[in-house]
């Protein structure tokens, strides 16, 4: 077996503990409910391949792919495609939360959405990296094409 092929599933792993184990304390959400399973969910997905159109682990995913999937894993039906989710979706304050969706729109076109990890991350199916990953919403590139924040969550 080659060692490479598992380390990155057990850094991503290890990286998924420390981030709910961090969630659990912050900004008074209740992480025990729907929430949190909202943000297990997609936090389990790190690592599987970016497929356009894709709506489950096993086929792949793409951005909004992933945020419907996270949802129907808490038993919450929403829209398929980034610019439904977005419209349907009750808009948050200017600092999204841990389940909350911010959605972008690229310099490349169309709509692009991930979903909050704490107060800083967020988890997306990256078209360059052709894996879903975490990012910071406060990079450079996702401050200049971020066009919101959106919850199906109480």
């Amino acid at each position: 077996m080659n060692i490479r092929a598992c380390v990155g599933p057990l850094l991503a792993l290890a990286g998924i503990g420390l981030v709910l184990q961090g969630c659990s304390t912050t900004g008074g959400y209740d992480l025990s409910g729907p929430r949190g399973e909202v943000v297990h969910a997609a936090l389990a997905q790190v690592g599987t391949p970016y497929r356009y159109g894709g709506n489950s682990p096993r086929e792949g995913l793409d951005c909004s792919g992933l945020t419907a999937y996270a949802h129907r894993a808490a038993g919450l039906k929403i829209p398929r495609r980034a610019i439904e989710q977005q419209r349907a979706a009750k808009p948050v304050g200017p600092k999204p939360g841990p389940g909350d969706l911010v959605f972008f729109r690229p310099p490349s076109g169309g709509e692009h959405v991930g979903l909050m990890v704490d107060w800083d991350k967020f988890v997306h199916a990256s078209t360059s990296r052709r894996r879903v990953q975490l990012a910071r919403l406060d990079e450079p590139y996702w401050r200049r094409h971020y066009v919101g924040a959106g919850s199906y969550l109480q």
